[in-house]
């Protein structure tokens, strides 16, 4: 394990989680914490010439579609399920005084 973390580095990474831990829960985080950087330290030593970045394992595609209107002109059909219509426009009762 070539990666050691020190207490302080622990303790400065409890208090950004807010967590409050005890010793035995500090010495345990500290061998977690460098069992990842060793991972992390074996994967650098990956060929990865030829590999191309990416930021998806998956392909991301657009999923919005165009933005096109398709039932524009039907005010007359929606005005027609209106209890009271003026001017071309529903009638509500005055809610403001």
């Amino acid at each position: 394990m070539a990666n050691v973390i020190s207490d302080e580095t622990i303790e400065y990474v409890g208090i950004l989680a807010k967590l409050e831990l005890s010793p035995e829960e500090k010495e345990e985080a500290k061998k977690d914490m460098g069992r990842m950087l060793d991972y992390i330290d074996k994967l650098n030593e990956l060929d990865t010439t030829g590999v191309e970045p990416m930021s998806h394992v998956f392909p991301v595609n657009n999923v919005f579609r165009e933005d096109v209107v398709t039932n524009g002109d039907d005010r007359d059909e929606i005005l027609a399920n209106a209890p009271a219509k003026k001017d071309g426009a529903f009638m509500v009762p005055k809610t403001v005084e």
